[in-house]
């Protein structure tokens, strides 16, 4: 299979087999071209308001750091203050949530799929409008 990227896009060549080939490894010269939108493939990485947040990081990134063995917290929709007593690095399994750091008009969207690192001290407001389950770590 072939790779060939265009601009937001990746074009995916897979080989077919020519219905007039006899079963075997031959391939024929026509191509099935699948496309496959690269915004759900990459990892995108940005710093907003003292909040990290690394979307779509790869499997490798969450089995090295152990992800999948911290701790799981969960939440309903709601709307509660939260002030970080230490470093917590959280990968959101499930939810949507906007994090308004205290003397700010401004808030952070995180959503399932999000690697977010809050830093020790953070005060903020959290507005969950879609339940949360997370794996979380401080320290």
């Amino acid at each position: 299979m072939a790779c060939v990227s265009s601009s937001s896009f990746l074009l995916l060549k897979q080989p077919t087999f020519s219905p007039r080939s006899k079963p075997s490894n031959h391939f024929s010269t026509r191509r099935r071209v699948v496309v496959v939108r690269a915004e759900a493939m990459s990892t995108t990485t940005i710093e907003k308001l003292g909040v990290k947040i690394e979307r779509n990081p790869p499997e490798s990134k969450l089995t090295e750091l152990g992800v999948r063995q911290w701790p799981k917290w969960g939440c309903p929709p709601s709307k509660f203050p939260w002030t970080y007593s230490d470093k917590e690095t959280c990968y959101l399994l499930e939810g949507k949530v906007k994090v308004y750091p205290d003397g700010s008009n401004e808030g952070v969207e995180i959503g399932a799929g999000d690697l977010v690192v809050f830093p020790k001290g953070m005060s903020c407001t959290w507005d969950v409008s879609v339940g949360v389950d997370k794996h979380y770590k401080f320290g």
